[in-house]
């Protein structure tokens, strides 16, 4: 599970943010980071969802790192 997870987030950010460069597991998803924006977190959001049938954008704790998503799928 955690290798597919990352691999939809990291083909993801390829495609919205190709100038972010390699993606790792501790970089952040927002401003100096990847610098996803509000709409981008959406679509990611919507993209999870889709593939997993849960969004980790809905819990109480915005996700802030590649590592926080698949926690959120690790140990749902």
């Amino acid at each position: 599970m955690q290798d597919r997870v990352e691999q939809v987030v990291r083909e993801f950010v390829a495609r919205v943010k190709p100038e972010a460069g390699e993606l790792s597991v501790e970089t952040p998803l927002y401003a100096d980071g990847v610098g996803l924006d509000s709409l981008e977190a959406a679509e990611l959001s919507a993209v999870l969802e889709d593939e997993f049938g849960t969004d980790p954008f809905q819990g109480d704790t915005m996700p802030e790192t590649l590592n926080d998503i698949v926690s959120f799928y690790v140990t749902a």
